[in-house]
């Protein structure tokens, strides 16, 4: 029996994810020469692209170029998508496994990880990612509330994640309003009452995981100077040491460019946005009513570990914080997919390259493989998943030549279209996304912005039925 990948027997491919890190996948699959290949890509919501529509910032149109290269991709005869069907609800793995040769799951990292202190679970401390994908639209997030009434407002973290939030935070509305911010979400912020921004980052300006483009531009908000500690900024000798070793142009940049904010007056713009190093909350204070009211930091220092790296650990010195909401940036973390073997410790699918292996042997399962965040853990840029589908897909590829593939029943397209409908009759088709795009960009034209999305699941099927 001939092995798959020819017209008449084609390579069947199951994609779990419509992130980047799926259609990198299915890219470099379709890519192959003289290898026929069937992408299938499934996404529990109605729309496609996951981190590019529901975590970049609306401020960040050019990032959201990226797609123009998954339309590329998806535009290929060989690829087909299943909007809003889920995979663990309307159909199964097991179900995959009858109709491919191969599934790979690249369903990111959806959940937030904790601080870990008390006062956590206090009303107005929320994860960073619910903000972020309320004002992204995403529709699991639509109706969520944040109390924008209140003054100080504190971002934990010091990654592009928390940079994001603070400069949303400190946009002016008519900044928003060239944006597609969630319509809902960009009125709360106009109103907002929000003046002061904190940035709380528990290492040194070295260890920043911010970029440096984003960085700058804090300095060029419209309605918000940018206020540093100059002490904070002054390197210790640890990270001294560390920079001198590595000789780390970026991170010369960036303490160029932080000791440069520390140097500067303000300018009295309505808004002031702090950045604070090498100190880690270690409370959240509330009031009767059970809300935030301060936040207690405990000062750190730097070490050296006994892996090499710069850690930090509290002293003994404190200070409050009076902040009244709080957004955790401190990390995200995956989810178990039912029928998939998953590290609890490291909230991944364990797998080696891309390939998944069970936890009590240790061997690879055939046929199932990652990519992205839930193969590598939520670390890295949109671009960073490139190289991460190019290995998970060299370990598929050198499978299909070895023929070390799942066995499907029913291979036939046709069954599978029939499975999938049967199960969830409201499918969203490639063909559907590109009328639901076409309608939510003729609504931004009418109003000065890139587009205006629909922000439920039911608003979009209602769109689309409206045709």
């Amino acid at each position: 029996m001939t092995r798959p990948g020819t017209e008449a027997q084609p390579l069947r491919v199951a994609i779990i994810g419509s992130g980047p890190a799926g259609f990198y996948t299915a890219e470099k699959l379709l890519g192959q020469e003289g290898l026929v290949v069937q992408v299938d890509m499934y996404d529990r919501l109605p729309v496609p692209f996951g981190l590019v529509r529901f975590g970049v910032a609306p401020d960040r149109e050019k990032i959201k170029n990226v797609t123009s290269a998954f339309e590329k991709v998806a535009a290929s005869p060989r690829f087909r998508f299943y909007g809003n069907v889920e995979v663990g609800t309307h159909i199964t793995l097991n179900d995959l496994r009858l109709h491919y040769h191969q599934v790979c799951c690249a369903t990111g990292a959806q959940t937030d990880r904790r601080m870990g202190i008390p006062g956590e679970d206090l009303e107005r401390s929320h994860p960073a990612t619910q903000f972020v994908a309320w004002y992204n639209g995403h529709p699991d997030y639509r109706d969520c509330e944040f109390d924008l009434s209140v003054r100080r407002v504190a971002v934990v973290g010091a990654g592009n994640v928390a940079l994001d939030v603070a400069r949303v935070l400190c946009r002016t509305p008519e900044e928003l309003a060239t944006t597609d911010c969630a319509e809902r979400a960009a009125e709360a912020l106009a109103n907002s009452n929000v003046k002061e921004i904190y940035l709380i980052g528990r290492r040194g300006p070295a260890q920043a995981a911010f970029t440096n483009p984003e960085l700058r531009e804090l300095g060029e908000l419209p309605g918000a100077d940018v206020v540093v500690l100059p002490e904070e900024v002054q390197l210790d000798a640890v990270s001294q040491a560390a920079l001198d070793q590595r000789r780390d142009r970026e991170v010369v940049k960036k303490l160029e460019i932080l000791q440069g904010f520390a140097g500067r007056p303000g300018s009295g713009k309505p808004k002031k946005l702090t950045l604070r190093f090498l100190v880690s909350p270690v409370e959240l204070c509330g009031n009767d009513a059970g809300q935030v009211t301060g936040m207690l930091l405990v000062r750190n220092e730097l070490y050296l570990s006994e892996d090499g790296s710069l850690r930090p650990r509290p002293t003994a010195r404190y200070e409050e914080l009076p902040v009244e909401l709080v957004f955790r940036a401190v990390g995200q973390k995956g989810e178990p997919l039912a029928g998939l073997p998953f590290d609890e410790r490291r909230a991944i699918v364990p797998n080696e390259k891309g390939r998944v292996f069970d936890l009590e042997t240790g061997r690879p399962l055939p046929g199932l493989y990652v990519a992205g965040w839930i193969k590598r853990d939520a670390v890295g840029f949109i671009g960073t998943n490139k190289p991460d589908a190019g290995e998970t897909v060299a370990c598929m590829l050198e499978d299909a030549a070895a023929g070390v593939l799942l066995n499907p029943a029913r291979p036939d397209p046709a069954q599978t279209e029939e499975l999938v409908r049967s199960n969830q009759p409201d499918i969203v088709s490639w063909t559907d996304w590109q009328r639901i795009q076409e309608l939510e960009e003729a609504r931004g034209s009418e109003q000065g912005r890139p587009r205006v999305k629909f922000t439920s699941v039911e608003e979009l099927l209602a769109a689309l039925k409206s045709r």
